[in-house]
């Protein structure tokens, strides 16, 4: 009780303060319209495509969530343990409440709110990311996972390089609804590496896979084995490359330079040695490093992997 007999206690300004501060904070990191440039990568490479910002400002966008979420429930346990401590001047025990029906309405709403906002953007971005129907490719490249490296095939059509892709037997794998992108009589090259295989100018372990800088880039994704994950690291995408079921996305690089990727996904004993290389260059080097290629025989397809399951074959079918 203070001096004059009144209850009320000196510390009710401060705790105004404080919840006012709080909520303050709260409100500055939740709702600034601030872009990814704004905002530290948090880990995150510098992105080299014109897909990888928008997986950029998710990553940054889940962080800012659970930044203010942090601060909220610091700030709450701080302001309990300073202002809601045993005082040293009363030592009976304060009234024991066992039911808060508002409270506990608050705790079970509000993680279901963040949870259903962080379900949306990651939902809208990753049906964005994989939708094949936005744009059509100006190249595709058929990735193909073994153990234990990385073999590429490039499916173009390369001058004096007979052949179709569509009808050749070692992409037999591929389903249709991949090949009907293909371009018509497209013979090809490919490269294939081992674990010993370095890039001659970064001296980096792995194959090196070659992309036109600008142009968008289909990767269908196969194994002859296990689950692989393709992972072109400053892309800031990885998606599976799984046995019996073929996956594809699109990336448009912007930026030349040898990036590196590798196996995201545990795939034995020498899984560690899983390596490639990216070199972006400009689409005029790209079509020569093609020919190059069948200069040195590399003609053609390498097999593309594990046919798909019947059972992979019905999904598909009916969901066309």
């Amino acid at each position: 009780m203070s001096p004059n007999g009144s209850d009320r206690s000196p510390r009710r300004p401060m705790r105004r303060k404080l919840l006012q501060a709080l909520t303050a904070g709260l409100v500055l990191a939740t709702a600034t319209g601030c872009t990814y440039k704004d905002f530290p990568r948090l880990g995150m490479p510098t992105p080299t495509t014109e897909e990888a910002p928008r997986i950029l400002s998710l990553w940054q966008g889940s962080w800012a969530a659970a930044l203010a979420v942090g601060v909220l429930v610091w700030g709450l346990i701080l302001w309990s343990a300073m202002f809601h401590r045993r005082s040293r001047t009363k030592v009976e025990v304060p009234p024991q409440t066992r039911y808060n029906m508002p409270i506990e309405a608050l705790y079970t709403v509000v993680p279901i709110i963040i949870i259903s906002v962080l379900f949306y953007f990651t939902a809208r971005d990753e049906s964005k990311l994989l939708s094949l129907t936005d744009k059509k490719p100006d190249v595709t490249v058929n990735v193909v996972g073994f153990q234990w490296s990385w073999g590429f095939n490039y499916i173009e059509n390369v001058p004096g390089v007979t052949g179709d892709a569509k009808t050749d037997k070692n992409l037999s794998a591929i389903p249709d609804r991949f090949k009907n992108a293909f371009p018509a009589n497209a013979g090809g090259v490919y490269d294939v590496g081992t674990p010993g295989t370095r890039n001659p100018q970064t001296n980096n372990p792995g194959p090196t896979l070659w992309l036109p800088k600008g142009k968008t880039v289909r990767f269908v994704l196969t194994s002859r084995d296990v689950i692989h994950s393709f992972w072109v690291v400053p892309f800031l995408m990885k998606q599976d490359v799984i046995p019996g079921h073929t996956n594809a996305f699109q990336v448009t690089p912007n930026r030349e330079g040898t990036f590196l990727g590798k196996c995201a996904e545990l795939c034995g004993v020498d899984h560690s040695r899983m390596l490639f290389n990216v070199k972006v260059v400009s689409p005029d080097r790209y079509e020569q490093h093609l020919k190059d290629l069948a200069k040195k025989g590399q003609t053609g397809y390498i097999p593309a992997g594990i046919a798909q399951t019947s059972h992979e074959k019905n999904r598909e079918t009916n969901n066309l």
